[in-house]
């Protein structure tokens, strides 16, 4: 019984302990995050019940405290009322007491009544997993023991220390703090890898933020989001059944006039073309103004090449001097920058009618075309093309 009922060798047990993990792993971002804090997919009542009950073996977590939390740390995200924000508490804190500042927003009924909504109060979560929360951590300990041996005091102690770190800390932590963002959403999130396999997918954390009821995290060809891979091979056994998926573009032909149509699909694909303006509006006239810029200026506007397209919330006094400073030296890039500013507020103006929304959307096209810019021109008539109808 030294070696467990398995008796591997060093190398047989550290991929076990891998194994194990990746199951957490997976059932937090299927079920915890996925499936009941945002409704992207329906699970198949065993499939679930599996993932609630394995949580419970190995990270003691109640659905409803890690759901409330989370929907929290959305709705009150990068603010003092987010449960674990590293732009408000520091990403040091965050990064290594995440799982601290997770169990203080827990104890706060207020938060479990107002966002714990629709998780699960069956029989056996209010006789078993809510009064015996931590009990499971015991049980997996002697499963642990049984089948590793004296090496599964490690194995277990790894399962205890890896939610608390890569998803209280690192997700939490460095996804708001560190990484690339493929779009310009309201608060700090981003990817902090592109081939999101350690955590389950969680790593593609700015395209979640952007469209967070989407069952699939990968954005770009070239992200791998392991999680969205789990879900498709439930979805091909009828385990699963995905609900809502990031919207893509579909772009036909530039329609003469801009309709409804044309207004509901720039509002849903918002994040898309604000990427796609950056891309083909703001970098190509960066580009010229810096070939044609004197030596004083030519440094203002490299440096100012992220500060265009990030989210204007997001920049600190000294970005703002920045970016004023390289838009004074360029009256073309001044432009451009006006319009994306112009282009975000009509879909920033929720409280106005659909009919004025419209008829600022056609007006922006037409001074677009008129601004005598030739890449301004060339995406306002793209602009056009915007259709809801299917590919």
């Amino acid at each position: 019984m030294l070696n467990g009922l398995l008796d591997l060798p060093v190398w047989g047990i550290v991929v076990g302990a891998l194994i194990l993990t990746h199951i957490t792993i997976a059932s937090v971002t299927i079920f915890l995050h996925r499936h009941q804090a945002h409704r992207a997919l329906d699970l198949n009542p065993v499939v679930s019940h599996f993932f609630r009950f394995w949580l419970w073996l190995t990270t003691g977590m109640r659905t409803i405290e890690w759901v409330a939390v989370h929907r929290k740390h959305h709705v009150k995200c990068e603010t003092e009322e987010d449960p674990h924000s590293p732009q408000i508490h520091g990403i040091r804190k965050v990064l290594w007491r995440g799982a601290e500042l997770y169990g203080q927003e827990t104890d706060k009924p207020e938060t479990m009544e107002k966002y714990g909504k629709g998780t699960p109060n069956d029989w056996i979560e209010r006789n078993l997993y809510a009064p015996w929360q931590n009990y499971g951590l015991g049980v997996m300990f002697l499963i642990d023991i049984l089948l590793f041996g004296v090496a599964g005091i490690s194995v277990w102690a790894v399962q205890m220390l890896w939610i608390p770190f890569w998803a209280a800390g690192v997700i939490n932590g460095i996804g708001h703090y560190w990484g690339y963002r493929n779009y310009e959403c309201k608060d700090a999130s981003r990817n902090i890898v592109p081939w999101a396999i350690i955590v389950g997918g969680e790593e593609l954390h700015n395209n979640h933020h952007t469209y967070p009821t989407s069952a699939k995290l990968s954005s770009k060809w070239w992200e791998f989001d392991i999680g969205w891979m789990y879900i498709r091979l439930l979805q091909a056994v009828r385990l699963a059944k995905v609900n809502t998926v990031a919207p893509k573009p579909v772009i036909g032909p530039a329609k003469p006039v801009i309709d409804m149509d044309t207004l509901g699909a720039v509002l849903t694909n918002r994040f898309q073309i604000m990427s796609s303006y950056y891309k083909s509006v703001v970098v190509p006239v960066l580009r010229e103004e810096v070939k044609k810029a004197n030596e004083s200026s030519h440094e203002l506007l490299r440096r100012a090449k992220k500060l265009l397209i990030r989210e204007e919330s997001l920049l600190n006094e000294n970005a703002k001097q920045k970016l004023e400073s390289a838009l004074s030296v360029s009256q073309k890039l001044k432009i451009v920058y006006s319009y994306r500013q112009k282009l975000e507020q009509i879909w920033n103006n929720r409280g106005v009618s659909q009919e004025n929304l419209l008829h600022a959307l056609q007006d922006w096209c037409k001074q677009a075309e008129a601004a005598g810019i030739h890449y301004l021109e060339d995406f306002a008539q793209n602009l056009k093309g915007y259709t809801r109808a299917s590919a």
